[in-house]
């Protein structure tokens, strides 16, 4: 029973490697080329007690170089930090008063999750402030663009007649915690949704990245606004599969754009984690059951059966766990980590699984999707 167990870990991680639609992969692919004409893009930052990091955002954006026109709205939601002014401050520093809004955000009505309350209000004042706008960027207040990021968002978008495209963010990896989980979250979201999948419209896998998302006006009209995912907690990836439905979608890796948020420590880390797997599980026991299991079996049994098991069953599980070790240094080194951290991954998704099952009791008490202050898990 043992060798055949391990002789099964060994079967899932070839079919992952091989026949998962090479999720392992951290290559960027080459930019198109540049369009003919450059459309008015406007920002939409939906903003919660950001005031530590919103002033680099916007000036991020503000201080695009793009040929077309950037407009930023600031959509401040209930913040008590000052994040308003320190917003209005960045833009008048650099004489862009005329390009940034800040919307000051109302109470949440009963059927929204807070972010996208606050998006819409958003959006409706991007209608406002330059109604020629081709596309909405729909960001965070704690992401910081390179000066191109918005002209290469807009030629991939152009080139591909896209719908949506989407950037995961270089997430911040300068804490111990964020060196061991960070690159872990990461390799972890593109097993869920294989950017080459995503980027396939024959394939009908669907994923995003909400802290870097152009949108097509016209398209996001079609799919009924953002009131089409109103409810969503995990409304990155929902906006992406209603947006497929209809249209191309492209997801990749970037270095235009990195997050400003500090993970100090691993109780930081496990609470984004656990914040919404639940969410992402649909809130089911049987599922939670399933990714208990799956996770036991894909990263936890190789090493186990490695060191503990005897004969063919500790061979197998060596196979295995070199396969999965190989399949997570791509990203070790595009976060530029040693490779001594990959035969790890093991512990780390061990504490994966933990916040997961953390996940699904916070939810059980009504404090799912915890989120500064709110809790916002259906239950």
């Amino acid at each position: 029973m043992m060798w055949l167990l391990g002789a099964l870990t060994v079967v899932i991680w070839l079919v992952l490697w091989l026949g998962h639609g090479r999720f392992w992969q951290t290559a960027i692919s080459p930019l198109p080329g540049l369009p003919k004409d450059w459309p008015s893009v406007v920002a939409v930052i939906p903003a919660r007690n950001e005031a530590e990091g919103i002033g680099r955002t916007v000036g991020s954006l503000l201080g695009q170089d793009y040929k077309g026109r950037v407009s930023v709205v600031v959509v401040d939601d209930e913040s008590t930090d000052g994040t308003a002014d320190v917003a209005n401050h960045t833009a008048a520093v650099m004489n862009a008063s005329d390009r940034l809004l800040v919307v000051p955000g109302t109470p949440t009505p009963a059927g929204w999750v807070g972010k996208m309350w606050a998006v819409a209000q958003g959006l409706e004042k991007a209608k406002e402030l330059d109604p020629s706008a081709r596309y909405v960027l729909l960001t965070d207040g704690d992401i910081s663009h390179s000066d191109r990021n918005i002209a290469h968002l807009v030629a991939r978008a152009e080139a591909g007649a896209l719908d949506l495209t989407s950037l995961m963010v270089r997430l911040r990896c300068v804490s111990i915690a964020e060196q061991a989980m960070i690159p872990a979250f990461v390799f972890f979201f593109q097993m869920l949704y294989p950017f080459a999948r995503v980027n396939d419209t024959a394939d009908k896998t669907a994923g995003a990245a909400g802290g870097c998302m152009l949108v097509r006006h016209a398209a996001l009209e079609r799919i009924g606004g953002i009131a089409a995912i109103k409810s969503a907690l995990i409304d990155d990836c929902a906006l992406a599969a209603a947006m497929k439905r209809n249209g191309p979608i492209y997801l990749s890796l970037t270095n235009d754009a990195e997050s400003l948020r500090i993970y100090g420590d691993l109780s930081e880390v496990w609470n984004m984690i656990a914040r919404s797997a639940y969410t992402q599980l649909n809130y089911s026991p049987l599922l939670l059951a399933g990714t208990v299991l799956g996770l036991g079996l894909t990263f936890l049994a190789p090493p186990l059966l490695a060191l503990f098991g005897h004969g063919m069953a500790a061979f197998f599980g060596l196979i295995a766990w070199i396969v999965m070790a190989a399949c997570y240094s791509p990203m070790l080194r595009f976060y530029n980590r040693p490779l001594w951290w990959a035969p790890l991954l093991p512990m780390v998704a061990l504490v994966y699984l933990g916040a997961t099952l953390d996940s699904a009791l916070r939810h059980m008490r009504g404090k799912g999707g915890a989120w500064k202050g709110r809790y916002q898990a259906a239950r």
